[in-house]
């Protein structure tokens, strides 16, 4: 029998607003391919704002759980750069903060090691020949230490690496698979397929 499900997603750059979501849908088309994703348009915020000023997140989250809460079965998805942060510490935290602010709500949080874009450096394989990656592209040594993955992909590609414009298509390309050995993208695909599990109980 096929489900709906709700997903209400914050996130930090103009690049997200528009690649999470095709990440979204591409995990649900894999892991609840019968089910439908009622996906809201994503909440933008500053990350330093978001993590550091009470009332701004407080502000975030409780927009995001309204919008999640008309589906049943719903979460508020918290999607950031953790840059330098330690992300053992810094999840917890942001998670604990967001479901004391609205304890109705199923909050995910997932914090990319140190950029979203380190996922696809991880997944480069798979981007080979998009938007002008070489076709014998192979991914940095340890793609985890990586402090700047978008210059990575701007010495790649030969061009500068631009967000709003190649995100969302790379977003359409790598592989999950792939992405899987690093740990951050690993994290937050266990956490999303334990939401998907539990409402399909």
């Amino acid at each position: 029998m096929s489900r709906s499900f709700c997903i209400a997603p914050i996130v930090e750059g103009h690049g997200e607003v528009q690649s999470v979501p095709i990440l979204l849908r591409r995990f649900a088309e894999r892991f609840v391919p019968g089910d439908r994703l009622v996906l809201n348009p994503a909440l933008r915020v500053k990350s330093a704002s978001f993590t550091n000023d009470t009332n701004y997140f407080r502000k975030y989250v409780e927009l995001a759980a309204r919008k999640a809460k008309q589906q049943p079965s719903s979460c508020v998805l918290i999607l950031l750069d953790c840059e330098d942060a330690c992300p053992r510490a810094l999840g917890p935290a942001l998670l604990e903060r967001a479901t004391s602010c609205r304890p109705d709500v199923t909050t995910i949080v997932v914090l990319a090691h140190r950029e979203f874009e380190t996922w696809f450096a991880t997944a480069a394989r798979s981007l080979r020949r998009v938007c002008g990656l070489p076709a014998e592209l192979e991914p940095p040594e340890n793609p985890e230490s990586l402090r700047d993955a978008k210059g990575w992909l701007s010495r790649q590609m030969g061009q500068p690496y631009n967000a709003p414009e190649h995100q969302a298509r790379f977003t359409e390309a790598f592989s999950f698979d792939e992405a899987m050995v690093n740990r951050s993208f690993a994290r937050g695909f266990k956490k999303l397929r334990f939401f998907l599990a539990g409402m399909n109980r």
